[in-house]
């Protein structure tokens, strides 16, 4: 009995240590004071003109660093290769920079040409009426307002003093040619000035890359040198590939729209092309500005509406077949930052550091994203901007089911089912959701009612998910396990022992609840699979495993029950469950599943060994092998029966003990 004891102590402690362990796989993510980040923000604001110009650099830098590595490839040295990619992508800049200039001087000249059929056009909207009472009210309060302001007070001229005329004064003002070439360079200075001290930056940059690779590993790695080494290389990889894919995209994005324009007959196609290029890399309103420009020019030039109408269906039109075929196909929208954070960036950014901010905000968000996915400290970031689930799988569905959300739940589960099969999804998700259920029903924070609510999501999910079952059971080809336990569609690549699951044709299960509503829930999921497996399936609620209980169960047809407890800290209570079963019918499998996550089940010596000690015919830890024994054709194990000699032995000490009392008394 001792030793039993201890057998039960030691497994609720493994169950309980499997339970918080589920719990507990992310630990909670710091976050930083707000002092940290009002000085941060401060800091780029205040220091922009010395921040801007170095985040500029980084990012041309890691541009950059394929094309001077293929050249190394090549045969050329360090510096000549670092020299000539930076001279090559800033001529190209400067060569951009020069046509679009020159197309905008010429579209300034003829601007005044297209006056007229704008206001054709404003003309005709008044005719038709539509919208032309607005026009002419607010053209009236334009004309009241300015006439109250230059409207003066002026006070009558005496009639003894005559009006006098002002005076007519000009002011020419002489400049020295020396001012005059002051006045026209020194704007030009602050730009000049910023794009040579870019390009020194990214040449000492290029040339001392690993110099300051290792400088930035002492300084902030040292400890972690693996990690550090992969968090550089995937923001240079991230973030390399973002700029020359989105590049290319943007290329092959422009040139159409440069030929149609052309085609349709819009002035400077070339430039609005090259404006859409540019503005391609600014996320989401970047398309819309290079497209309202071109729109706007097709309504000054053109008397009609086709026009138009015409230039909007060749944008829309592009961006269509860009965003659904072009990016996916060259991986280029892919930077690991969800949409939300891609908007906000792009606020952020452009407040703090004006249009060219609004440029650069994507790949600077992907780099504080990389820097936060592998630098504790920065956790915060990847959490707040990437796209990747920051709740596993299991955590969500219990949020959803502790929310009373089942809709949400069998959305959830859908998109599971896409890539795997049921009794994975009930395997690795659904059961550890509910191991999280019963983790808060231990600690006291679960109350009956909201233990009932998570329950009944859990088994409306279950009947959701109805459909989903009859469709793998007509599936030809069976879900199979792996050496470990799990099922899988596909083995990715790796060599692993697949066993077929049994078929459940001609056999009769009963699944059953250990102690309470979320046990009922767990057995509602193992029936669901035994179906799938072909197998007639009843079920039972927790209830009907009392004593009482136990006793209008029709277990006649019934072949097999398998009665699942989620709490393993339940030993006691599957023995003495056990034995009434098979007292109630001989012959009668009886198998015990104690749930745990899938990857944390015991060996198979274990489970024989407890399943000897409470004589049932198997226990199990996962719903694999929980399938397996259910389907499992093997006779039943026969009850040990218990001596009768130390039955009789129990009495006599009471019977001492009374004799005692007895004599004691008289």
């Amino acid at each position: 009995m001792a030793a039993n004891r201890r057998n039960d102590i030691s497994s609720s402690e493994r169950g309980l240590g499997r339970i918080l362990a589920a719990g507990n796989a992310h630990p909670r993510t710091a976050l930083p004071t707000v002092a940290t980040i009002v000085t941060t923000v401060a800091a780029l604001y205040f220091g922009r003109e010395v921040f801007l110009p170095i985040a500029i650099a980084l990012l041309l830098t890691f541009a950059l660093v394929p094309m001077v590595s293929a050249l190394k490839r090549v045969g050329l040295p360090r510096l000549p290769a670092v020299l000539l990619s930076v001279i090559g992508a800033f001529a190209a800049l400067g060569l951009f920079s020069f046509i679009v200039a020159t197309q905008v001087s010429e579209l300034a000249q003829n601007i005044s040409v297209y006056q007229t059929n704008i206001l054709t056009k404003v003309r005709s909207l008044k005719e038709t009426g539509v919208g032309g009472g607005i026009i002419a009210r607010l053209s009236g309060v334009i004309e009241r307002v300015g006439q109250e302001i230059d409207k003066q007070d002026v006070a009558p001229p005496a009639a003894d003093k005559p009006r006098r005329e002002p005076v007519p004064v000009e002011i020419v003002a002489r400049e020295r040619p020396l001012e005059v070439l002051q006045n026209i360079i020194g704007p030009l200075i602050s730009p000049l000035a910023s794009a040579g001290l870019i390009i020194i930056v990214v040449i000492f940059m290029l040339l001392e890359r690993e110099d300051l690779r290792d400088r930035f590993i002492r300084l902030v790695g040292y400890g972690d040198l693996h990690r550090t080494t992969q968090a550089l290389q995937d923001a240079g990889k991230r973030v390399g590939r973002y700029l020359i894919m989105q590049l290319v995209v943007n290329i092959v994005y422009a040139i159409p729209i440069a030929i149609g324009l052309w085609v349709l007959g819009i002035p400077n196609a070339l430039l609005w092309g090259l404006l859409a290029l540019a503005l391609r890399f600014v996320p989401y309103i970047g398309p819309v500005i290079g497209m309202l420009l071109p729109l706007f020019l097709a309504l000054a030039v053109a008397p009609g509406w086709s026009l138009v109408l015409w230039t909007a269906a060749l944008f829309v039109v592009m961006e269509l077949v860009t965003g659904n075929v072009i990016e996916p196909w060259l991986y280029g929208s892919r930077t690991g930052l969800s949409p939300l954070a891609i908007i906000v960036a792009a606020i952020f950014w452009t407040w703090l550091w004006g249009p060219l901010g609004l440029v650069l905000s994507t790949p600077l968000t992907v780099c504080l994203v990389v820097l936060g996915r592998h630098v504790p400290q920065f956790e915060f970031l990847d959490v707040l901007f990437g796209n990747e689930p920051v709740l596993e799988a299991h955590a969500r569905l219990y949020q959803r089911l502790l929310a009373g959300d089942p809709d949400e739940a069998t959305d959830h589960a859908e998109e599971i089912l896409e890539e795997k099969y049921l009794i994975d999804f009930y395997d690795t998700v659904a059961i550890p959701a509910l191991l999280l259920g019963e983790q808060d029903r231990m600690r006291g924070v679960m109350g009956d009612q909201q233990r009932r609510q998570v329950a009944a999501s859990a088994q409306i999910l279950v009947a959701n998910l109805a459909d989903d079952a009859q469709e793998e059971a007509s599936e030809e080809d069976a879900p199979t396990t792996t050496a470990e336990g799990t099922a899988s569609k596909e083995t990715d690549g790796i060599e692993e022992e697949e066993i077929e699951l049994p078929d459940g044709k001609d056999m009769s299960v009963l699944c059953a609840g250990g102690r309470g509503e979320l046990d009922d829930a767990a057995a509602a999921m193992l029936a669901q699979v035994l179906e799938v497996q072909g197998a007639t399936v009843a079920k039972a609620s927790f209830a009907d495993m009392e004593p009482a209980g136990i006793r209008r169960l029709e277990l006649e047809a019934i072949d097999t029950v398998v009665v699942g407890f989620l709490n393993r800290d339940s030993l006691k209570h599957a023995r003495f469950l056990v034995r009434r079963l098979k007292r109630a019918k001989a012959g009668l499998r009886i198998g015990i599943v104690f749930w745990s996550d899938a990857e944390q089940g015991d060996v198979g010596q274990e489970r024989q060994a407890l399943a000897a000690d409470i004589s049932a015919d198997f226990v199990a830890h996962g719903m694999v092998n929980a399938v397996l024994g259910a389907l499992s054709p093997a006779p039943a194990v026969p009850l040990k029966v218990v001596s009768k000699r130390r039955d009789r032995r129990r009495p006599a000490p009471r019977k001492r003990v009374a004799a005692q009392a007895t004599a004691a008394t008289a």
